[in-house]
């Protein structure tokens, strides 16, 4: 017999009757709002929206994809860039409602659900002065940044964030939960250190912590004309600076509040200082960027490492249109910074291109003890063009394509997953690298029908 219209809806109102969270269909007030998602670029219209409540509720929404073929997206902080936390006509696991946080101060622990933020994980951690590794925008959701490796300002002296995973409760496309660590499904363990959400729907993750609550840090920039000199100075540099001190380097716009007037609209470039250890020696490292060219502007200092973590949050809400490309980097040679000066008039104050040192820690695990393999690079770049006006989305994409592939031949061609749009099998291949045979093996066994497929793919082994 076939299935009918209202056989469908009937099953739709069984499950929605089945979930502690709600079940959000087109036709409800509250749908445009639980659809949207922090890319204004990026405008889906799912067919279903469950906002889950507990783990019960993912076996459930998870069971219910698989068993009417309903393409799965999984959502947590929504900002992944290229949208896979949303999709046409199908079923969005929505995690956001997941929320809780439990802190060990003695066994220097916490146990996060995949709804959080980093600036809720923050918030819960500061109190006992600790923190783990994450990215340098707390609105993120620990989800997303985690899975795919997870890189920001503690990641010189601490590693990526996936080298503070020490477990995860995973539900798997069969609908059952397992528990994945070192010493139980070392494996799936494995391959969620980097393999995206390939393997399944996170709901716990359980990450080290480590001793830090003040840290001194904040913008310095330069004028545009000293990229050249302060690029050449800043890659010969970072390698001989202590792990303690992480120095992005930023091109960009200045843009209005909190900066001096007298700078609005300046294009820069420029360092984002965080220094785990004194002042005095931020001072040391700091005034070798003074005496290379005159900042323009200065602005370091203690701070909580909360607030660093939220300094730019207001620069980047949700609902603006968003581009970006990324690569990662291993040697800035003369001829790609020939190229990142010919292209550093940003087109509007929110766009950028930063590069993120992953060098120190990063390189003391070995490429292949986890999903993510490039452990030999030394940056992860990402070209981004952001405005609020989507009449400038063109223009900001245009400009950041451009941008990437001038300076693309002189990167290590692979990428962070998280600063990729959907660019096809060949990006995923090589971003994997050596790695990619054994996931697509696991990514067989976990998910042989790849029911998780809305991500950056890894297919199945045949």
């Amino acid at each position: 017999m076939a299935t009918t219209a209202r056989d469908t809806d009937a099953e739709i109102e069984r499950l929605r009757g089945s979930l502690r969270g709600d079940l959000i269909r087109p036709d409800e007030p509250e749908y445009d709002d639980a659809r949207a998602i922090y890319n204004a670029m990026i405008d889906k219209h799912p067919r279903l929206i469950a906002r889950c409540a507990n783990v019960a509720d993912v076996i459930t929404v998870v069971n219910f994809g698989r068993e009417h073929d309903l393409e799965t997206a999984i959502r947590g902080g929504g900002h992944n860039g290229a949208g896979l936390g949303t999709v046409d006509d199908g079923l969005v696991v929505d995690l956001s409602n997941m929320t809780g946080i439990r802190v060990d101060p003695e066994a220097k622990t916490v146990h996060v659900e995949p709804g959080c933020t980093w600036g809720d994980v923050d918030h819960a951690t500061h109190a006992f002065g600790l923190a783990t590794v994450s990215g340098v925008v707390s609105t993120t959701g620990v989800g997303g940044l985690t899975l795919g490796g997870g890189h920001g300002y503690l990641s010189r002296k601490y590693g990526l964030a996936i080298d503070n995973l020490l477990s995860a409760d995973v539900v798997l496309a069969d609908g059952r939960l397992v528990h994945a660590s070192e010493d139980e499904n070392p494996d799936l363990f494995w391959a969620l250190r980097g393999g995206g959400g390939n393997f399944g729907v996170v709901t716990s993750f359980e990450f080290r912590l480590h001793p830090v609550e003040t840290v001194v840090a904040g913008p310095l920039f330069w004028p545009i004309e000293e990229l050249e000199d302060t690029m050449r100075w800043y890659r010969e540099w970072l390698p001989e600076a202590p792990e303690d001190v992480y120095a992005a380097y930023v091109i960009a716009e200045v843009p209005g509040e909190p900066f001096p007037e007298e700078i609005h609209g300046e294009k820069v470039c420029g360092l984002v200082w965080c220094n785990l250890g004194p002042e005095a020696d931020t001072e040391a490292a700091i005034q070798p960027a003074r005496d290379v060219a005159e900042p323009l502007f200065e602005h370091v200092g203690e701070m909580p490492y909360p607030a660093l973590q939220s300094l730019f949050d207001d620069l980047y809400p949700p609902g603006d249109q968003w581009y970006w490309k990324g690569d990662f980097v291993r040697d800035l040679t003369d001829d790609a910074i020939a190229e990142h000066r010919r292209f550093a008039d940003v087109p509007t104050p929110q766009s950028g291109m930063h590069l993120y040192p992953i060098d120190g820690a990063v390189h003391a695990v070995d490429g292949d003890e986890t999903a993510w393999s490039h452990r030999d690079v030394t940056w992860s770049m990402v070209i981004f063009g952001v405005d609020r006006d989507p009449y400038k989305s063109e223009l900001i994409a245009d400009w950041a394509r451009d941008y990437w592939e001038a300076v693309h031949p002189h990167t290590a061609e692979a990428s962070y997953v998280n600063f990729m749009m959907e660019e096809g099998q060949d990006r995923i291949r090589a971003t994997y690298g050596d790695n990619y045979e054994r996931l697509r093996e696991l990514k067989a066994r976990y998910d042989p029908d790849n029911f998780f497929h809305v991500n950056q793919n890894v297919e199945p082994a045949p």
